[in-house]
């Protein structure tokens, strides 16, 4: 893979886009230094100090633990351009200004090293006319760089170049933004908006055309627009305000400033919608002013409506005829909404339609290929399928035919014809756009395979559009043994995989069956074990709905068998002869953390959820968690002078007791399910490729399995500690009788129980305890209403 390496970024504009950046950085340990004007009064970073102080408090946090926030780097352009010289990559992210922009470049020119690239992250001006203000010497190192709100979570990266663009620099750009950052790269043109916000954009404002023409209320719109659409759960209306009503406003200035009837046909559907312009006016500008759209007083969510200049009550669902349709397959569903005779069908496929027709007329001005727009719409704005996937899906030549009919009964947008290329030649032939040979390219009129960078060689199963040729993880490799709770394979006759396959990934009895033998066989013929299923969750736990049956056939004994045959495949996996490697993405609660914990190593992914939550359920964890807990508070203690072993335990119990999950990969490495010598991978798609070079290295460096050793506990006087807290707790009314009941248990089990303080134990001990605890609830009447709750409605009862 290409070396070039940045050590060290500026990112120039401490607004809510540049901090925000800075902050992802940051959670990828990436040096950063963030730059703003000198304030007025007061310190001169003053500007940048709020800024990332603010960061601090922004939900969903953009920070992994909120205490990085200090290590953002603080500078002003008065007094710190030459640290811009020790800067790999520069960032500008300043407002949405073009002279503002231009008139920043002429002054940190002077500061750019000979080899940084110089980037801007604009949503929409135009990147050529900006590169002109640069020196001559730093064009070829200069584009756009496109990042989505907010820029922790959301995977899309848009690369623009200027025709002065040395190719290398955007190859070198989008290594690092894909492997270092973990995102998905689109290369856009350099056209007004580029591509995820030039269709999404138009899209938006479509759909506000069709809602009016319609009359339909924005809460039946999101209900429609949502997840029953494949598209972000929050719809149309709920996006608009989390995205904020004056960023989406400016999008759509931008297209109506760059645009004309000449250059867009769409472009009489570009006006501000009444309604947005209303509340504009009020400066009503969605979630960050607390009204938009939407309003929330109380415990009451309140929708604007336009007639009556107020807010009225929300809650209205759409018809659920509609919701039946969307679940057909593809075809038949774009059948049945184009012959709906509800206004409500009529909408659906009315912006269905408009965003075929826009997408297709708009391609070859806008994106490389047909991949570039779908992954787009996927990566930034949430959608399950592109609009070129969905109309592949559904028959290429009969939905052209359709929304070709429409354009010419004048039901469409404007009159533009669908292009040639839709009805005839490679396309036609191919029956969509993407092909085992590639996605199709306009302006070459070929299917154009993708980028082969040496980046995307760590992706062995990189997410595939539909009708994209490669490997899926289902079945690739050598199968070595499958049945329906799990598979164990190989990629390389080197180290093992194994990968669960029941529903969440949930760890039943055949999968702790399946574990112990893929341990047996690792050991005699290959180098190491990497636990992987391809897809999220890591792990949701144990199965509960497995071990009901037995339970009651047997009784609780089926339980305690069950629970015990769990302790023992994690026990094995901690003391395999050869390296186990748990490679978490997504969820890994309950069993899922603990069959983590209890691997030598853990290659994570950056948003991952890891923690024990069984109390949600009325239980404890019963498969090793409260014993790993135990275990690492005295392993931690032995290096402090101190002897008392609680201030090492307090933190995993509370972890445990709260059912507390860490909400990325280094929040769960202050809660201890994650240590240091494990390894965070920022993207996705790496995770596999990682592990399996973790469990080959950890091989190739001798690797031991750890002694099975016996540990001190807190005995009786760390469990009355504990006690205490507890008691003061429920008398407070902080938790039930039954939550006191529970983290009595957990406090008995990680503090030894009833012993001296110091005592030498096992793990086989503490598990001993654990299935007791574990056994002793799930025979208790108000756990077993929380457990049924948990199975019936998915969320926690409190009793």
């Amino acid at each position: 893979m290409n070396r070039f390496q940045v050590k060290k970024v500026a990112v120039l504009g401490a607004g809510v886009m540049g901090a925000q950046i800075a902050a992802h950085l940051v959670n990828v340990k990436v040096p950063v230094v963030l730059f703003d004007l000198p304030a007025k009064e007061g310190p001169r970073n003053g500007i940048v100090t709020r800024a990332v102080e603010g960061l601090k408090k922004l939900k969903p946090s953009p920070l992994g633990v909120a205490e990085d926030a200090d290590l953002i780097g603080q500078a002003n352009y008065e007094e710190h351009m030459a640290q811009l010289r020790d800067c790999d990559l520069i960032i500008e992210a300043i407002a949405e200004r073009m002279d503002w922009k231009l008139d920043l470049y002429q002054k940190i020119a002077p500061f750019v090293a000979e080899h940084a690239i110089v980037a801007s992250n604009t949503s929409g001006l135009s990147i050529t006319k900006l590169s002109q203000a640069l020196p001559e010497a730093i064009k070829p190192r200069f584009c756009g760089i496109h990042f989505f709100n907010p820029p922790r979570y959301m995977t899309l990266v848009e690369l623009i170049a200027t025709p002065t663009t040395e190719p290398q620099i955007l190859n070198d750009l989008e290594t690092f933004v894909t492997s270092s950052l973990g995102k998905g790269v689109v290369r856009a043109k350099d056209t007004p908006n580029f591509v995820a916000n030039r269709i999404g954009i138009a899209g938006m404002l479509a759909t506000m055309k069709e809602v009016e023409n319609f009359g339909l209320s924005f809460d039946v719109v999101d209900d429609l627009t949502g997840k029953r659409l494949g598209r972000a759960s929050s719809g149309t209306f709920r996006t608009a305000d989390v995205v904020g009503l004056d960023t989406m406003a400016h999008v759509v200035k931008t297209l109506q400033d760059n645009l004309s009837l000449e250059s867009d046909p769409f472009y009489g559907s570009f006006g501000t919608p009444p309604v947005l312009a209303r509340l504009l006016e009020l400066k009503n500008l969605g979630q960050k002013t607390g009204a938009g759209f939407y309003k929330k007083v109380g415990r009451d969510i309140l929708r604007f409506d336009l007639a009556s200049d107020d807010y009225v009550p929300s809650g209205e669902k759409a018809d659920e005829v509609y919701g039946r349709m969307l679940k057909r397959p593809a075809a038949e569903r774009l059948r049945l909404l184009r012959h709906a005779e509800g206004p409500q069908g009529q909408f659906l496929w009315a912006i269905l339609r408009n965003s075929f027709h826009y997408a297709a007329v708009h391609l070859s001005h806008i994106a490389e290929t047909a991949r570039d727009v779908d992954q787009a719409m996927r990566w930034g704005f949430g959608m399950k399928q592109g609009p070129f996937e969905l109309w592949q899906e559904a028959g290429w030549l009969e939905v052209a035919k359709m929304v070709q009919e429409d354009i010419d009964a004048g039901k469409a947008l404007c009159k533009a014809p669908l292009p040639d290329w839709v009805f005839k030649g490679p396309v036609a032939e191919a029956g969509g756009v993407h092909t085992a040979q590639g996605s199709w390219n306009p302006s070459k009129g070929v299917f154009e395979p993708r980028r082969l960078l040496p980046v995307y060689q760590r992706q062995h199963f990189p997410e595939l559009l539909l009708g994209e040729a490669g490997p899926k993880f289902e079945t690739a490799g050598k199968t070595l043994d499958e049945n329906d709770g799990m598979r164990l394979w190989t990629l390389d006759d080197e180290v093992l995989i194994f990968s669960i396959k029941t529903k969440m990934h949930a760890i039943s009895p055949e999968v702790c069956e399946g574990l112990m033998a893929a341990v047996d066989l690792a050991e005699k013929e290959y180098q190491g074990l990497v636990i992987w299923s391809g897809d999220e969750p890591f792990s949701a736990g144990a199965d509960l709905q497995a071990m009901l049956p037995a339970f009651m056939a047997v009784g609780v004994t089926a339980i305690e068998d069950a629970e015990g045959f769990m302790q023992q495949t994690m026990l094995r996996l901690r003391y395999a002869a050869v390296p186990v490697v748990s490679a978490v993405r997504g969820l890994a609660l309950g069993g899922g953390c603990e069959l983590a914990v209890h691997s030598a190593r853990r290659v994570v992914h950056m948003e991952s959820y890891i923690g024990l939550v069984e109390v949600g359920v009325g239980l404890v964890p019963g498969a090793g968690g409260l014993t790993y807990i135990a275990r690492r508070a005295a392993e931690n203690a032995e290096t402090s002078t101190g002897k008392d072993l609680l201030p090492f335990l307090t933190e995993g119990f509370t972890a445990a007791a709260m059912a507390k999950v860490g909400t990325s990969a280094l929040e769960s490495r202050k809660l201890g399910y994650v240590l240091h010598s494990d390894v965070i991978v920022p993207h996705k798609d790496e995770l596999l490729f990682v592990a399996i070079n973790e469990a080959r290295s950890l091989y190739n460096g001798g690797y031991r399995a750890p002694h099975k050793r016996q540990f001190p506990v807190a005995g009786r006087d760390g469990k009355a500690t504990i006690m205490g807290s507890l008691v003061n707790m429920r008398d407070g009314g902080f938790i039930s009788q039954h939550d006191f009941h529970i983290a009595s248990l957990i406090a008995n089990v990680v503090t030894g129980g009833d012993v001296e303080p110091g005592t030498l134990v096992n793990e086989e001990y503490l598990m001993t305890l654990e299935r007791r605890a574990f056994c002793s609830l799930i025979v208790h009447p108000k756990t077993q209403e929380r457990i049924l709750g948990m199975l019936n409605t998915g969320k926690p009862v409190r009793n």
